[in-house]
């Protein structure tokens, strides 16, 4: 089963861009999660629904911000929409898809915005997912937590990492919410399958950023540690434009 992961900042801007539906044509992911598409459902582009899969949508309730869609080859055998919890499912980013033996949770994780404002909802926000993480896999269920996770993880996750110890997505406190994940026992695949590589996942718009690769690694597939042997392959798409991310790829055997 292949996975893949995308924050399009923007369903309709990231088709206009036209490489959107060329990618998921080509790259016929079994679930394709998208973070950020700042629509309603009824705002889809055509053409995305005339790819032929499953779309289930969860839109924030203010317009134009945040919510996440999940595509699927066919239809999910259970959804759920948010995670129970009001102050977050009123922002559309949390979507909850089965598909055979695996439950697939697509998040778009808060940031923590420049004067950290934000850091206590984000730092509820993880919590939450991992508790509802750990009531999934404690019913029995494998589970994949991806999405935009809107923090770098170590060093070797972004470029310039000795200037942001104190950027929102950096912070010590940020970084030690993604310890809580492996300590509990969440693999992050592509970085265990390739523990020394420095590779990114979003650019700042800045001209000539992207270019130069001056980038953070902040969107992931976590597993829990039973599905961990189940992994085949992990992929970051660099070359995917359309969005100030590029799409990630998990691969399971199930």
């Amino acid at each position: 089963m292949r996975v893949v992961s995308w924050n399009v900042n923007g369903i309709r801007a990231c088709h206009r861009k036209g490489t959107f539906v060329p990618f998921v044509s080509e790259n016929a992911p079994d679930v394709l999660c998208l973070q950020e598409i700042r629509a309603l459902r009824k705002q889809c582009p055509a053409a995305i629904d005339e790819l032929g899969m499953h779309i289930e949508w969860h839109a924030a309730e203010k317009a134009g911000y945040s919510g996440v869609a999940t595509l699927s080859k066919a239809p999910p055998t259970r959804i759920e929409h948010g995670m129970g919890v009001d102050e977050i499912d009123r922002e559309g980013r949390v979507l909850t898809t089965w598909h055979g033996p695996v439950a697939v949770v697509n998040c778009y994780f808060p940031h923590g915005q420049r004067d950290h404002a934000r850091l206590p909802f984000k730092t509820d926000f993880y919590r939450a997912v991992l508790a509802y993480g750990a009531r999934l896999t404690a019913a029995g269920e494998h589970v994949v937590i991806c999405g935009d996770f809107n923090t770098a993880h170590h060093d070797i996750d972004l470029k310039n990492h000795k200037s942001n110890r104190k950027t929102s997505g950096f912070t010590a406190p940020e970084r030690a919410l993604l310890d809580e994940y492996v300590e509990a026992g969440w693999v992050d695949a592509w970085r265990r399958l390739n523990p020394a590589v420095e590779k990114y996942t979003w650019w700042s718009n800045r001209p000539g950023v992207r270019a130069r690769d001056v980038g953070w690694r902040i969107d992931l597939a976590m597993v829990d540690a039973g599905l961990w042997p189940r992994v085949t392959g992990a992929r970051i798409h660099t070359e995917v434009m359309g969005s100030d991310h590029c799409p990630i790829e998990l691969d399971l055997d199930v």
